[in-house]
């Protein structure tokens, strides 16, 4: 049976419009109000999970209630451990830390901050992505951007140094369709347009 799984980055919160490293925080207003807007516009789902995060899960909800769903936790798909810089901009970091920001972009078993390397955050996403019983229809999954990447990297079988080469924007689907092993990418719609355009 062929897998969907319909990854979702969260709306707009502050700790994404500035950049900081795993900074959580519930929806800003106009993340709220987006996210809300787009519930109408995902194609139904037979399961709904989301990361642990406050402004995942509360993108979740939004898109999960207009889909009749409510979001299990999924602790798997938790955002990037970045240990010491938990909390940090990356601006800051870069300027009181140049050499370790440098190894983390570019060695990906690197972990300057202490948390975990962009090697491990990929085999943590894969081994869930590849953990999906191929009897899941459907599964919306609201999660971080950064597991979003991993996601790609580890179903396309791609060199993990791809990673820094993809970008997601905040409310923004990608679709895997497949089974372990072998999967398709449809990647990068907004939300909150109807059919996508």
């Amino acid at each position: 049976m062929t897998v969907r799984v319909m990854l979702v980055s969260p709306a707009m919160n502050a700790a994404l419009r500035e950049a900081r490293f795993e900074g959580d925080g519930p929806l800003d207003a106009t993340g709220a109000r987006q996210a809300r807007a787009a519930a109408n516009t995902l194609s139904p789902a037979a399961r709904c999970v989301s990361a642990p995060s406050l402004r995942c899960r509360e993108t979740a909800e939004a898109l999960g209630l207009g889909l009749g769903l409510r979001a299990e936790p999924e602790p798997a798909l938790g955002d990037w451990d970045m240990g010491r810089w938990r909390g940090r901009r990356l601006t800051e970091v870069s300027e009181s830390e140049p050499e370790a920001v440098s190894a983390w972009l570019t060695d990906p078993s690197a972990a300057p901050h202490g948390g975990e390397s962009l090697t491990a955050l990929c085999a943590r996403v894969g081994g869930w992505l590849e953990s999906l019983p191929g009897d899941t229809e459907s599964l919306l999954t609201v999660t971080e951007p950064a597991v979003i990447r991993a996601s790609m990297v580890r179903a396309l079988g791609l060199p993990v140094e791809v990673f820094w080469r993809l970008d997601v924007a905040p409310l923004t689907l990608t679709e895997l369709t497949g089974r372990a092993g072998r999967w398709n990418l449809r990647c990068g719609r907004p939300l909150g347009r109807a059919g996508g355009e």
